[in-house]
């Protein structure tokens, strides 16, 4: 079971960027999946989450409006579109995925690094 993250690196503030994670090894649509991140000395916080259909998403308000969390369940891939980016958004970001109903799975990239800076 795998989750790899990709597409971070270093972008001026008012940039983009696309990240990705691919899911090997498990049955992607049928979880949901989450991006989290966690920057230097914070703990780690919930970015966006994405429902298994993508019918549904959710994000923190600090993104809510720049970032955009989307799957493809054909590609076993979520992805995380982000917009405007601020020097404050810079973090490692970690996408997970999460089993529901009776399922109590959980899997978690190694993350990928985001750096926001002029």
């Amino acid at each position: 079971v795998q989750l790899v993250e990709s597409g971070g690196g270093l972008a001026q503030p008012g940039g983009s960027l696309n990240l990705s994670c691919v899911a090997v090894g498990f049955a992607f649509s049928d979880y949901v999946m989450t991006w989290y991140r966690q920057a230097p000395g914070k703990e780690r916080e919930l970015v966006a989450h994405v429902s298994i259909t993508d019918d549904a998403t959710t994000y923190a308000g600090s993104v809510k409006g720049r970032f955009t969390i989307s799957r493809d369940n054909a590609k076993s891939t979520v992805y995380l579109q982000m917009n405007m980016l601020k020097p404050e958004d810079t973090a490692v970001y970690y996408c997970a995925a999460h089993g529901v109903n009776n399922n109590a799975d959980e899997y978690w990239g190694r993350g990928t690094r985001v750096t926001v800076s002029s």
